[in-house]
């Protein structure tokens, strides 16, 4: 079987996801969903109340940010249609989750998001790749800055330190992209950020001190960072990664993600994003049914000779580290020294 060009790979796949009943919603799950998550994201801000101006706060950062993970994850099935078919409920809903709750564009996210999701790992054409400062290739190394150039040599250490970072470069991201109009509502959008901004900022610098507000603000920016980093990170990097002609559909989704071994736990906390080969295929199956689907995508793959990745969490992000030290010492790597012509230059005739 031809994988590279066989679109009609995909199909007998589908068609006994669909006849196992499992691209039907999920409204009851979600129903519930949205609620607990409500309480989790109220009630931690219940508790930065409760504890006023003291250094246990720093604790309260950290629940947060797992409040705010989880939020986003939320937003994240919101934006795949997993909740609801609805155009007009699912904006509602990415603005209030994305925009409002979090502070990040949900309109940059879903045009960024949905190029990740056609173009996995292509190193010209997947946003996902072409935002990070790290390199996934040693041609990604070319003719860059001295800090990024300081980055690469370093990346597989720096690696978590620079997930830190993320939810800055989310904000930033999202502010770009509002001023370059890309997003189809920018006003509205621009005005959910700044209420955000202004109620974050109201409440965290009326209740606390000057220092204990600032280390709050870098601890639950930091981890907020650092939780969405480790639920992506797994999912494409280190996997082959490519930047000519695209295989189809299936072996493009397949080649390029890698799950999990999970529990149910491991769904709760990667908000089933640990099943991310069944994810890419299926992108509009609700959560829950992500797990059941698995079996089926593992059977198919084994049946056509597509190799189907799943480690445990741990050797993930080990795999992760691993290939972006190979990158490192590919791009130190001297280039060979041109060979010499076997041809000896001819002497100078004497005179």
């Amino acid at each position: 079987m031809n994988l590279t060009t066989d679109a009609r790979s995909f199909a007998p796949l589908k068609e006994r996801v669909r006849a196992a009943g499992l691209l039907t919603p999920c409204r009851g799950y979600y129903a519930a969903k949205f609620a607990a998550n409500t309480v989790l994201l109220a009630g931690s801000w219940a508790v930065f109340a409760l504890v006023g101006d003291s250094w246990w706060q720093l604790a309260c950062a950290a629940l947060l940010a797992f409040a705010y993970g989880q939020t986003g994850l939320l937003g994240h099935d919101v934006g795949h249609a997993q909740v609801t078919h609805d155009r007009r409920t699912m904006e509602i809903l990415g603005l209030l989750h994305g925009n409002l709750a979090l502070g990040f564009s949900y309109g940059w996210w879903m045009s960024h998001h949905t190029r990740h999701h056609n173009h996995p790992n292509h190193l010209d054409l997947d946003p996902d790749i072409l935002r990070r400062v790290v390199a996934f290739s040693p041609r990604q190394a070319e003719g860059v800055s001295r800090p990024r150039a300081f980055v690469i040599r370093h990346q597989a250490r720096l690696f978590f330190p620079l997930l830190c970072l993320e939810s800055l470069g989310l904000r930033i991201g999202s502010v770009i992209a509002i001023r370059r109009g890309v997003v189809r509502r920018p006003r509205r959008e621009l005005a959910l950020l700044a209420v955000h901004a202004i109620a974050y900022g109201v409440v965290v610098l009326t209740t606390l001190s000057p220092l204990p507000a600032v280390l709050f603000v870098v601890v639950h920016q930091g981890l907020f960072g650092v939780y969405l980093g480790c639920v992506f990170a797994p999912n494409h990097k280190g996997m082959p990664v490519h930047d000519g002609k695209e295989p189809d559909w299936l072996a493009r989704q397949v080649l390029t993600s890698r799950n999990i071994l999970s529990s149910r736990l491991h769904d709760f906390f990667y908000g089933g994003l640990n099943h991310q080969i069944e994810h890419h295929l299926f992108p509009t199956m609700p959560r829950p049914h992500l797990r059941r689907c698995r079996p089926l995508v593992r059977e198919y793959c084994a049946e056509i000779g597509l190799p189907y990745h799943e480690v445990g969490a741990a050797r993930s992000y080990r795999e992760v580290l691993a290939y972006l030290a190979e990158v490192t010492r590919a791009v130190a790597r001297p280039a060979p020294a041109p060979r010499r012509s076997r041809r000896r230059a001819a002497r100078p005739t004497a005179r």
